[in-house]
């Protein structure tokens, strides 16, 4: 079974509400999910130290990076966060893992996208291959209009407030699921695997539960 890390930060519950999402696609995928959330307490000084947390992304066979944008970068925490990965670069410890991202703004330019392509900038200084939204459908139809394809999963809701939870377009928890599905399935074909789709794994357990009776 693979192993998915999912390290993120989130100031006001959206993006946590979106590593959530990301991580039901990884478990109904078959894979184990694993949620790591970027947090005050793993700061000194302004710095970001937590070696258990590091260890767990190095035992990792893929790590999906969550965060939301500010004033068109990435979040503060995040950076302190990536910063402290030198010694994984040094030492090649995310080497050939699969690497993937996602953001929230409430603002409707491109500060997403400058986010996301910071994570494949940090993927690529780290070796890793980057599982791009543009290789699968993420974006929900009804999601069209208020964000294009690529963003993902990058929502656009009005207001002034940063990374709200309530302003959370449901469109996105579903393109969350269906991405974190993707990057499963992702690491399943590259070491091998062959891996059941959602709906498979559900056809058996309710003949199983059937048997049962």
């Amino acid at each position: 079974m693979s192993n998915i890390a999912i390290v993120y930060y989130s100031q006001g519950g959206a993006t946590a509400m979106i590593a959530h999402s990301v991580a039901q696609g990884v478990t109904d995928a078959g894979a184990h999910a694993q949620l790591l959330s970027i947090e005050p307490h793993q700061f000194t000084d302004g710095q970001w130290h937590d070696e258990a947390t590091l260890m767990r992304l190095a035992s990792a066979d893929a790590i999906i990076f969550g965060a939301p944008a500010f004033q068109g970068g990435i979040a503060a925490p995040f950076k302190a966060f990536a910063d402290a990965t030198t010694g994984m670069w040094r030492a090649h410890g995310w080497r050939n893992k699969v690497a993937g991202g996602f953001s929230f703004s409430y603002r409707p330019g491109d500060d997403k996208r400058d986010t996301l392509d910071y994570f494949a900038a940090l993927a690529a200084q780290h070796g890793m291959l980057w599982a791009d939204a543009d290789e699968v459908d993420v974006t929900p139809r009804a999601a069209l209009s208020s964000r294009r394809r690529g963003n993902f999963p990058a929502v656009t809701a009005p207001g002034g407030d940063i990374d709200a939870a309530y302003a959370l377009d449901p469109a996105d928890v579903i393109a969350g699921k269906q991405y974190g599905r993707y990057v499963a399935a992702l690491v399943a074909r590259l070491a091998g695997e062959v891996l059941e789709s959602p709906s498979a794994l559900a056809r058996r357990a309710r003949e199983a539960a059937e048997r049962r009776l």
